[in-house]
């Protein structure tokens, strides 16, 4: 079995280089760790993870703390996260915590029980306590939502989004667009409503709280609040709905009452799911870069873990694309 020495004397540097190098030193020369890394490939090296993690305190593991598995949009950032971590030599512990604040405290005792070298995290509605680890001294960055705590986050510009959605809506000749969006203490869902009503604002209309729904991101919930507006007196003809696994539940109430979108109502959604172009009519998205999020997040994440980064929290804003679709046009 080889050892350290032979991965030096083959690469040419010593142990010590080799060390830091295969931990992903932010110091070493990148070149200079490709060298051992491909030393260390020819000889079969294999490090001792239980003698190092005793050394270093700290496992080679990124915890990652997911709010709903079944969201696409938590898929891309996923491997996003993934990607990167790959490369900087880490693995990837998935966590569903579920919206459910007591799975997710859970998953954070046991990463600090287990000591990963960090936290990416995407916050419950409510908001998250990561206070253990601040107090263990593991790095965390926040995606999709924000914490009190300082720490590095990711985010998008949702609210910058939901407006230009709305807006489409209008120029595309609906005239009474309404909003289904998150309950009211997810900053998600706030910002989406804002955009909204900053649309309506901008088109001199009367914001009517007869059209717009506060709900939780589910599908069954979608689909009672799209049922819900249709039976208002005067109902909406178009819809902006704040996440592809609500626009599942829209899809379905329209469906019930015999609407097409694109014919009969217009439909826009924020998110881009795979089987958003698939539908007929292909479903008009407010796109996140949900990939880059999650890469974003583990390269914040790795220069904190290697200690390159600068002592104040860093915070990262996306743009989204508007992707239009036939669902939102209207006929002539």
């Amino acid at each position: 079995m080889a050892k350290i020495i032979d991965v030096a004397n083959r690469a040419g540097v010593s142990a010590a280089t080799v060390s830091r190098a295969l931990n992903n030193v932010g110091t070493v020369d990148p070149a200079l760790a490709e060298r051992v890394r491909a030393a260390a490939a020819e000889l079969g090296y294999r490090p001792n993870g239980v003698a190092r993690n005793l050394r270093r305190q700290r496992t080679d593991v990124w915890a990652l703390i997911i709010s709903d598995i079944e969201n696409p949009f938590f898929t891309a950032v996923a491997r996003g996260v993934e990607d990167i971590a790959r490369e900087r030599g880490f693995s990837v512990l998935l966590c569903n915590a579920d919206e459910d604040k007591h799975k997710e405290d859970r998953y954070l005792q046991v990463a600090e029980q287990e000591q990963v070298a960090g936290v990416i995290i995407s916050p419950n509605m409510r908001g998250s306590d990561i206070s253990r680890m601040v107090q263990a001294s593991i790095p965390v960055v926040t995606i999709d939502r924000t914490v009190r705590t300082p720490v590095d986050s990711v985010m998008v510009h949702s609210r910058a989004g939901a407006r230009e959605a709305t807006e489409h809506l209008f120029a595309s000749g609906w005239r009474r667009p309404a909003c289904i969006t998150g309950p009211e203490y997810a900053d998600t869902a706030e910002q989406r409503l804002q955009g909204y009503l900053d649309a309506v604002k901008d088109a001199r209309r009367r914001p009517a709280t007869s059209l717009i729904r506060h709900t939780n991101f589910q599908v069954e919930a979608a689909h009672a609040a799209t049922l819900s507006l249709l039976g208002e007196r005067r109902p909406p003809d178009a819809f902006f709905v704040a996440n592809a696994t609500m626009a599942l539940g829209a899809l379905q109430a329209l469906t019930d009452r015999g609407l097409k979108p694109g014919r009969d109502v217009g439909l826009v959604a924020f998110d881009d799911a795979p089987w958003a172009r698939l539908v007929d009519p292909p479903l008009t998205v407010v796109a996140q870069p949900a990939y880059d999020i999650g890469a974003t997040a583990a390269r914040l994440l790795t220069e904190r873990i290697q200690r390159s980064a600068p002592q104040r929290p860093r915070h990262v804003t996306l743009s989204t694309e508007l992707i239009v679709r036939q669902s939102s046009l209207r006929p002539g």
